[in-house]
């Protein structure tokens, strides 16, 4: 009884902490921005959100970032958000405020989120993208398909009407 019990207790914990994938609604994720903005994901239906998951020591996340901002850009007359999620720990706010720094979209600490129910990533970088109705309709990484122009434009184009 005992094993059983705590198999039932290992997978419960495995189902809680995995990682959100294509077809599942966007997690819960709110918090104040860096710019001291609040940011709340669930009010944001009605738009394409891309939510980049990254850390500052994480080369592959600064590499994209700014194919990211550039991709944001266009795309914000469309409807199309940017969030980065940053990974570092709150300590290294000041790292995270100059990474940021050259790009014109929001980020928000993990750490310092009121909810984030993203989960700790299994690997960095990682982007979603969530369409209109808060459903997750893209993941991108370096395991998988990564971003890029033509992945992010093939993602999203469907999603704007």
């Amino acid at each position: 009884m005992r094993s059983l019990l705590l198999c039932l207790a290992l997978v419960w914990l495995t189902a809680a902490s995995a990682a959100p994938d294509v077809g599942d609604a966007a997690p819960a994720l709110k918090g104040t921005s860096l710019d001291g903005k609040p940011f709340d994901l669930a009010a944001l239906k009605g738009k394409v959100v891309v939510v980049n998951l990254w850390a500052t020591w994480c080369g592959p996340c600064r590499e994209e970032m700014p194919l990211l901002d550039g991709f944001a850009k266009r795309h914000a007359g469309r409807g199309v958000v940017l969030l980065g999620l940053d990974e570092d720990d709150a300590k290294d706010e000041s790292k995270v405020r100059q990474a940021m720094a050259g790009f014109s979209y929001p980020a928000l600490m993990a750490e310092t989120a009121a909810s984030d129910d993203f989960g700790q990533p299994r690997a960095l970088p990682v982007t979603y993208v969530i369409d209109a109705a808060g459903t997750i309709r893209a993941k991108l990484w370096a395991g998988g398909t990564p971003v890029t122009e033509q992945s992010l434009e093939a993602a999203v184009a469907p999603l704007l009407h």
